[in-house]
């Protein structure tokens, strides 16, 4: 069990791993009794990669998912919530057939007994997951499923702000006064609805704007006309 301390400090790292470019792999394995970790861009609108993997086994879990198209990542990414296999090698061939017998096969991924997935989402944004496994089937208690998750929230706004940071903004911003003002009410709705900071509330106007191929002035007058909610019952 780490100690609250050593929890922060993981906090802490992927806070600032953008600015300091940081993994943001690292800190969930330096925290959680897990072997390794990995993180994925899942959604189709912001492309599908593997963004980070703390190993090469991390890595071929991420590789097998995404060539099956099933597994923990995805049952993470479609119910927004955790999923946790502590006994993988008989509670896998049930739920992921394709991924579990692919795995067992696989000279990597042989010695992987529990494999746990997060999603990383923001309001109504679904951007990827964050996949675990472990060497050992002893379960994750909860508060480190409570640790985990938190830990995913904070990586979700640091991979949300790397793809971001790829992509031109040019054509997305607002031009003219009235679609700046309108951009500014909609922030404003924006950081109500999910209790987040103007800067972060303004960071999703772009990335929906850029997973929708819309410009930001666009995806601002659907909120300030109700069309589009970012909270998690939101339209989007």
């Amino acid at each position: 069990m780490p100690t609250r301390q050593a929890f922060k400090q993981a906090q802490l790292d992927l806070l600032y791993a953008h600015e300091r470019n940081g993994s943001l792999c690292a800190p969930f394995v330096s925290v959680l009794p897990v072997a390794g970790a990995s993180l994925s861009v899942l959604a189709g609108s912001l492309g599908q990669s593997t963004v980070c993997a703390s190993d090469d086994i991390a890595a071929r879990l991420d590789e097998l998912q995404f060539d099956l198209g099933e597994g923990p990542c995805w049952d993470a990414l479609s119910t927004r919530l955790p999923v946790l296999s502590p006994d993988f090698p008989a509670s896998g061939r049930h739920t992921w057939p394709l991924f579990a017998n692919a795995l067992h096969e696989d000279a990597l991924g042989s010695g992987v007994r529990a494999v746990y997935a997060f999603p990383l989402a923001l309001g109504s944004l679904d951007i990827g997951a964050v996949d675990l496994y472990s060497s050992s089937n002893a379960p994750l208690d909860e508060d480190e499923v409570s640790d985990a998750t938190k830990l995913a929230s904070l990586a979700a706004w640091q991979l949300l702000r790397r793809i971001l940071a790829d992509q031109p903004t040019g054509d997305l911003e607002p031009q003219g006064t009235d679609n700046r003002r309108e951009v500014h009410q909609a922030t404003g709705m924006v950081l109500a609805q999910l209790g987040i900071s103007a800067a972060d509330a303004a960071l999703l106007l772009r990335a929906h704007a850029f997973s929708s191929g819309r410009t930001v002035a666009e995806i601002a007058n659907d909120i300030i006309e109700r069309r589009l909610d970012f909270a998690l019952d939101g339209t989007l």
